[in-house]
C-alpha cells in the first residue's frame, strides 16, 4: 500500500481549510485517511499551521510521500529537517543530543522570522489606519470649512434683503405715524 501525506479539503465555499492526513494513494481526497496530522489554515496572514510534528516524522520514516504543497509544509514546519537529522543519527553522522540542538536552533530561527512578519504586518495595518484616519479628518475639515462658507455666503445674500425689508417696513411705520400725528393734533385744536 503507497501512503501519501496530503491535504483534505473543508471549509466552506471561498473560505479552504484543510487536513493534514497520512492517507492511502489510492483514497479519494476527502475520504478515507489513516491518520490526521494536522491542519492547514490559508485565510489568515500568515496561515496557521498546526502539525503533529512526532507524528509526521514517523509518517515520513515509514516511507509516506507528501505531495508538493504537503512538502511545502512540512518543511515549513520543520517536519522533513527533523527527518533528515534522523538519517544521520542512522548513519552514525550525529547523536541525538546535537540533532535537537540543531532542529531547536532551526525553530527558533523560524519562529523569529514568522513573529518579525506579524509585527511588520501589524504596523503597516495600524499604519495604514492612521493615514486614513487622517485622511477622514481633513476630508471632514474641508466639509465643515465648505459648510461654513456656504452658510456666510447665503447670509450675506440675505442681509441685504432682510436690509431691504426693514427699510420698508421702518418706512411704512414712519407713514402710519404720521397721520396719527396729525389727527391728533385736530383734536387737541378743537
Amino acid at each position: 500500500m503507497s501512503v501519501k501525506i496530503r491535504l483534505q479539503r473543508h471549509g466552506k465555499k471561498g473560505k479552504p481549510f484543510y487536513w493534514v492526513v497520512a492517507a492511502d494513494a489510492r483514497s479519494k481526497r476527502d475520504g478515507k485517511y489513516l491518520e490526521k496530522i494536522g491542519t492547514y489554515n490559508p485565510n489568515t496572514n500568515p496561515a496557521t499551521i498546526d502539525l503533529d510534528l512526532d507524528s509526521a516524522v514517523k509518517w515520513l520514516h515509514n516511507g509516506a510521500q507528501p505531495t508538493e504543497t504537503a512538502k511545502a509544509i512540512l518543511s515549513y514546519k520543520g517536519a522533513l529537517l527533523k527527518h533528515h537529522l534522523d538519517g544521520g543519527i542512522r548513519k552514525g553522522a550525529l547523536t541525538q543530543e546535537q540533532a535537537d540542538a540543531k532542529l531547536a536552533e532551526w525553530l527558533e530561527a523560524k519562529s523569529g522570522k514568522v513573529d518579525s512578519k506579524k509585527e511588520g504586518l501589524t504596523k503597516a495595518q495600524a499604519d495604514a489606519k492612521s493615514k486614513a484616519f487622517k485622511a477622514e479628518q481633513a476630508v471632514n475639515a474641508k466639509r465643515l470649512a465648505t459648510a461654513a462658507q456656504a452658510e456666510a455666503d447665503a447670509i450675506a445674500a440675505a442681509t441685504p434683503a432682510v436690509e431691504e425689508e426693514v427699510a420698508e417696513v421702518e418706512a411704512a411705520a414712519e407713514v402710519e405715524e404720521t397721520p396719527a400725528t396729525e389727527e391728533n393734533n385736530e383734536t387737541t385744536e378743537a
